[in-house]
């Protein structure tokens, strides 16, 4: 039963792609923000295929945790899964992403109208600086700005390098640092087609003050808290 649901899933996920991307490209002449709201429909649509069809719920601790002004997300990244639950979650948002999926058919299309940082990870010091410059610009504009850390999907239960540049962008901008954990890849694993029945556990961390910090101990915190609270979720 796990192969039909997913499938079943996959089935509709690219039959209601399309539509939302046509949605998305007609939001253009909107305010970026009012744009997200509309887009996001397609995280929340997914969200409920997920619990209707795969049987995958989601439970959230620390909402509490949450700033009132735009912050940083500084989330770990096992699944697919986060990328679509963060939209129920937090504020409205933009994601630091590879530019590459930008140009995947239709997600990418529908990807771009949301304004996200899209870098180029080879280009290394330019990325970091688009990433600063970017970074502040959606900020300002009243988005709170999604990065993960570690760079890539890290299958469950295990770890990879923590990347500086969102301690960097909190240093630059003086914007909060929340850092989230999950344990998505127990159920939806790295890369993978099967989607499993449970719950998902989403903790968000005590938001972390950058005044005062060097990126480095802004980084160290952000991995010792969602590392700790990985392991206690697995």
């Amino acid at each position: 039963m796990v192969f039909f649901r997913s499938l079943i899933f996959l089935l509709l996920q690219i039959a209601i792609t399309p539509l939302f991307t046509l949605i998305a490209i007609f939001t253009f002449p909107f305010h970026p923000v009012k744009r997200y709201r509309i887009i996001s429909g397609w995280a929340l649509t997914m969200l409920w295929l997920l619990r209707t069809i795969c049987g995958i719920r989601m439970k959230v601790h620390g909402t509490e945790n949450i700033p009132s002004v735009p912050c940083l997300v500084l989330c770990k990244h096992q699944s697919a899964w986060e990328t679509i639950a963060l939209q129920k979650v937090f504020p409205p948002q933009v994601w630091v992403i590879k530019r590459e999926l930008l140009w995947l058919p239709f997600f990418g299309w529908g990807l771009a109208m949301t304004s996200p940082v899209a870098i180029k990870r080879s280009e290394g010091r330019e990325a970091i600086r688009q990433l600063l410059r970017q970074g502040k610009e959606r900020l300002a504009l009243g988005f709170c700005v999604v990065i993960f850390p570690e760079g890539t999907r890290i299958p469950f239960g295990q770890r990879g390098k923590y990347k500086i540049g969102g301690a960097l962008l909190a240093t630059s901008s003086g914007a909060p640092v929340v850092p989230v954990a999950h344990n998505a890849g127990r159920l939806w694993g790295r890369n993978s087609f099967l989607k499993y029945p449970g719950i998902i556990t989403m903790s968000i961390g005590p938001a972390i003050q950058p005044a005062g910090l060097k990126p480095e101990e802004i980084n160290r915190q952000v991995e010792e808290w969602i590392e700790t609270e990985v392991s206690r979720l697995s």
